[in-house]
């Protein structure tokens, strides 16, 4: 009975860390772009971003434990089929999320392809969550890749088309 409470209380964190991570990757995206539509990022709007950045990592550390937790509880139960694909792709999205976003703040991921590559990685990991009472959960890890590559290729071209159009205007 314990177990099960903290298994359903951990799962119920770790939904919530995915819908403020997707939903504060939109409106960082959104905002980002309206705030360079005028060619600057002004202090207010910075002040804002830094808001929902904050989000996004609580966001991120929230999913990271939770997921950390799901998989200990399974593994000490003696279910290694807790390891799917499924499970799997998270951990990778996770991984991608988190390396991503230090890239990001170290200025080494070119800003072409990293805030695309946190709003594809959010979205994929809110789809693949989707899934789960769809009964849709069930894919194979190189599905899953082509899918995820799909996803980041898709941002890519959303990300960088909206900033040409942006940068076009002025």
């Amino acid at each position: 009975m314990y177990m099960e409470m903290i298994f359903v209380v951990t799962s119920i964190l770790q939904a919530i860390g995915i819908s403020l991570g997707v939903g504060c990757s939109t409106v960082a995206i959104t905002s980002f772009f309206v705030a360079i539509g005028d060619g600057n990022i002004n202090p207010e709007e910075r002040k804002m971003l830094g808001v929902v950045y904050i989000l996004l990592r609580v966001a991120m550390v929230l999913i990271l434990v939770t997921t950390a937790i799901l998989a200990l509880m399974h593994f000490s139960s003696g279910f290694a089929g807790h390891f799917t694909p499924f499970v799997i792709s998270r951990w990778v999205i996770v991984f991608v999320l988190f390396a991503n976003a230090v890239l990001m703040t170290k200025r080494l991921m070119p800003s072409n392809f990293g805030p695309a590559i946190q709003a594809g990685s959010w979205y994929t990991l809110g789809i693949t969550m989707a899934l789960i009472p769809l009964g849709l959960a069930q894919y194979s890890l190189f599905e899953f890749f082509i899918g995820y590559a799909a996803a980041i290729a898709l941002a890519i071209s959303i990300v960088n088309g909206v900033m040409s159009f942006l940068k076009s205007r002025k």
